[in-house]
């Protein structure tokens, strides 16, 4: 296939470029397992360069890259040491520079990730406060306490982690550290004016540099309640959760962000919707990612539901929504599809757990139809495109910590971290390493290559290709109104603009379609009759 121009990329229909984020198709590249351009086994910025094309004939209007800064790797990289530089993993700080400039050439913007909550235990700011000791200002930076008990043996609080264990670590002159997730994650105090300071300089450097927006991770746990008190179900406020603080950061940071014509979006899991749509007022955030659609089973009374309540929430500060089915935290939509329970949540992961690949990928080819036809912006992940499964990982070789404090319950997130396959019948179906990468890829993974899957128009991708060419020329998608048309509850039909149809068929039966004069495209073949399969979504055109 050959590839487009710029020119050819950017057709859209009526989307002032300034508000291309409202109805873009964003990638996420995971940068360690996306492609190895040096051959040591870790994906890099050279290997994500050399695949600028194929993300160009793909049809996504940006990119968004997991940490890329200098790091220990404790967490995947959001342990971050240092913000201005690159991982020496993944390259150069001039590597993303070009970088970035080469996919703007190719009408590709680029979005970078912050995690703001906390910083890793090898930052510059972390191992001053160690040397500076108890009461010093350097200390003021992190949330260090004296502990409780008779020696200052027991920690100063009990509240939960977002990983398993403890959320204190002691040091040797006595006192504690908070660190919300991992112990090499110590939390950064946003009550300190050098905290607020440093990040916003920290994005004015990458807008600078010719990033388009920044992704917020864990955008509502920065602020904690100064007098640290123990955890108490229900209590509102929450001591670390959503708390009112967080809208003044954010109003900060949109004023740099409108500076440059920068755009936020923020990893915010809420279940109050009303809440939820402070982050995403004129002057804070302008998306959000959307976890009620990701978590969702594939069932059509749940999934209208979460469509509903997820264009509902945005309405009133009139903000676009995001749709994504899943991350690098998240099971491999295949997978998830193709078991008894379709929903996700970390606290059910577990090893073992059946899975009917044909039905998951059958299913998933459908829920992508859909997520690109709903109104907004939607996030494909590395690797979906392609229909990757989730891997099973041998147990001595998992690294995410996820899995490590769970005392070896949880599985971890590693099993959809695992690198892409380009090439079939190449080392390492075509990653680019010369040794074996740095998680290992299952036995038959160049199935999914994708020079494979870019010659069967059969395939994920092609479906993919299709998918983005059609909504990138034709009006009709991306941000704008919906409308439910009369259908069986387990078939999912809506309009949008200019005469577009979408309906999705979860009932046992084929379903009949709704008057239309085109068949735009199916994510499987229609029955004998015309109608719509079981597992089956289709885009018509009145």
């Amino acid at each position: 296939m050959g590839q487009p121009s710029p020119a050819q990329k950017r057709t859209t229909h009526s989307r002032p470029d300034d508000q291309w984020w409202r109805s873009a198709v964003i990638y996420q590249v995971y940068v360690r397992s996306f492609a190895d351009g040096d051959g040591d086994g870790t994906g890099d910025l050279a290997g994500v360069r050399a695949r600028l094309p194929y993300l160009a004939r793909l049809g996504v209007d940006a990119l968004w890259f997991t940490p890329w800064y200098l790091s220990p790797l404790a967490d995947g990289g959001y342990d971050v040491a240092d913000y201005r530089t690159i991982d020496p993993a993944f390259g150069t700080l001039a590597e993303a520079e070009k970088l970035i400039s080469e996919a703007r050439e190719l009408g590709i913007r680029t979005i970078v990730d912050i995690v703001p909550n906390h910083v890793s235990d090898r930052h510059p700011w972390f191992r001053a406060a160690l040397e500076a000791g108890p009461g010093s200002p350097e200390r003021e930076l992190f949330h260090f306490r004296a502990g409780r008990g008779e020696h200052g043996e027991l920690p100063p609080n009990d509240w939960p982690s977002e990983f398993a264990g403890n959320t204190w670590t002691r040091v040797p002159d006595g006192e504690w550290y908070l660190h919300l997730f991992a112990p090499e994650q110590p939390d950064l105090n946003w009550a300190h004016p050098a905290v607020r300071q440093e990040h916003e300089d920290i994005l004015r450097f990458w807008f600078e540099r010719g990033v388009a927006g920044v992704r917020i991770d864990s955008a509502a746990l920065l602020a904690k309640d100064p007098e640290l008190p123990d955890f108490v179900e229900g209590r509102d406020p929450h001591p670390f959760v959503d708390r009112d603080e967080l809208h003044d950061i954010y109003r900060s940071w949109r004023r740099v962000a409108d500076a440059y014509g920068g755009v936020f979006v923020g990893e915010v899991w809420l279940p109050d919707s009303e809440r939820f749509a402070r982050y995403l007022r004129p002057d804070e955030l302008h998306t959000a990612f959307n976890f009620t659609f990701l978590s969702c089973p594939w069932d059509a009374t749940r999934l209208r539901s979460a469509i509903d309540e997820t264009l509902a929430e945005h309405a009133p500060v009139g903000a676009p929504a995001t749709w994504v089915l899943c991350n690098h935290d998240v099971t491999r939509t295949v997978t998830r599809y193709g078991r008894e329970d379709t929903g996700f949540a970390f606290a059910t992961k577990a090893f073992g757990t059946p899975t009917d690949l044909a039905l998951g990928t059958r299913r998933a080819r459908a829920a992508a139809l859909l997520s690109l036809a709903l109104p907004g912006a939607v996030y494909v992940y590395q690797g979906e495109e392609l229909g990757l499964p989730e891997a099973d990982i041998p147990r001595e070789r998992i690294q995410d910590p996820m899995h490590h404090r769970s005392g070896g319950r949880d599985p971890g997130r590693d099993g959809c971290r695992v690198p892409m396959p380009w090439q079939a019948g190449a080392p390492y179906a075509g990653f680019g390493s010369r040794e074996e990468p740095w998680l290992p890829q299952p036995a038959g993974w160049d199935s999914y290559a994708a020079d494979r899957q870019e010659a069967d128009a059969a395939s994920m991708l092609s479906l993919y290709q299709a998918a983005l060419a059609i909504r990138r020329t034709r009006p009709g998608f991306g941000d704008g109104p919906l409308r439910w048309l009369p259908a069986d509850p387990k078939v999912l039909s809506f309009t949008r603009t200019d005469g577009l149809i979408c309906v999705v068929n979860l009932a046992e039966e084929p379903a009949e379609l709704p008057g239309h004069t085109d068949v735009l495209l199916a994510s499987g073949s229609l029955d004998e009759t015309g109608r719509l399969p079981k597992d089956t979504a289709v885009w018509l055109r009145a």
